[in-house]
């Protein structure tokens, strides 16, 4: 036989064998590439919810959890409806202290300010308070039990960010549609906004964090957007068609967090776009509004929420090794959600 011919039986042959040790669903195809275990790697981050965390101890109550923040040691400050209000917890879930029983009326966000002072919504008694970190009372914007639309009067505010001078910027909140400036005293400096859809204007002004440039960026919860503003309240830009935006955190590094979940349709029965939420999400944008990564969470049932799920997730920060702290509404907790890769 000629050599040629020889060699096309021979690979004709090894073909033959090489289909018949494949799988019997599997055909040999042109698109089929070469397996290279070096390229099977998740290059997404994930993150893996602890059900261990914390370890609340008897007597600690859980309600509707409104805010959560993380300190410079990586403590995890808890505002929650229940007693204690404020409670603290170690990154490994132990318990620290307590406080605010009889002060809170009813809790919203919490923020740490610049020197480890704690900072507090309240939308009952119409005020943000500012503690120490054992809960001495310090200071308190807007007049306790009243609420207004003025210099000295806020109506169910939401959340504050706090400069490292001392300024505060408050949205305010559920019963005004604007943002409030106080200098570091506590004394009123301006407000801006009203109630809208155009720039600057407001429909459920729900938090606020500032960037190392002294810019703000203002959850416009039912306008699904976020609004960017200089700290005279000149707006700069919109962020719009990215999610319905609940909770805001913002890094070190100044990358902002958002916890919430993607647009939706307002609905007749809806006193508030997006409640309840048809999913629940975390998202990271960089200032200029570059989404930089998105982490989609299960939504639980009511009364039936499991670890790893929220239920109208509320609030949201993360800690130095990049793990997040969510506390929700319906499911009233708080997790821990360790980061992987």
């Amino acid at each position: 036989m000629h050599t040629c011919s020889k060699n096309r039986l021979i690979l004709l042959l090894l073909a033959l064998l090489a289909v018949a040790f494949l799988p019997a669903d599997r055909a040999v195809g042109a698109d089929d590439p070469p397996r290279r275990e070096s390229t099977y790697v998740n290059m997404a981050t994930w993150y893996r919810v602890d059900p261990d965390w914390p370890q609340r101890p008897a007597g600690v109550e859980w309600g509707q959890t409104a805010g959560v923040a993380v300190d410079a040691e990586d403590q995890i400050w808890v505002h929650t409806r229940a007693n204690p209000p404020v409670q603290v917890y170690t990154p490994d879930g132990k318990y620290v202290r307590g406080w605010g029983e009889g002060i809170i009326g009813s809790a919203h966000y919490l923020k740490i300010g610049p020197e480890g002072n704690i900072w507090m919504a309240d939308v009952k008694d119409h005020v943000v308070r500012q503690f120490t970190p054992q809960g001495r009372l310090l200071k308190t914007l807007g007049t306790p039990g009243e609420a207004g639309d003025d210099d000295h009067h806020l109506n169910k505010p939401t959340d504050m960010a706090i400069t490292p001078d001392g300024q505060v910027f408050v949205s305010d909140g559920y019963g005004n549609s604007r943002v409030v400036h106080f200098d570091e005293n506590g004394r009123f400096v301006k407000a801006w906004g009203s109630a809208g859809t155009g720039p600057g204007q407001f429909n459920l002004v729900h938090g606020i964090v500032v960037d190392s440039k002294g810019r703000l960026y203002v959850a416009d919860r039912s306008n699904a957007r976020i609004q960017v503003f200089d700290q005279s309240g000149r707006f700069i830009e919109q962020w719009r068609n990215l999610l319905v935006p609940w909770g805001l955190s913002i890094t070190k590094d100044d990358e902002i967090w958002a916890c919430g979940s993607s647009p939706m349709a307002w609905e007749e029965a809806d006193g508030m776009l997006g409640c309840p939420p048809k999913d629940q999400l975390f998202m990271r944008l960089s200032t200029s509004g570059k989404l930089l990564q998105i982490w989609l969470v299960p939504k639980g049932e009511d009364g039936q929420e499991k670890p790893g799920e929220v239920n109208w997730v509320h609030a949201m920060d993360l800690d130095s090794n990049g793990n997040i702290y969510a506390g929700d509404i319906q499911g009233q907790k708080v997790q821990k959600f360790v980061r992987q890769n």
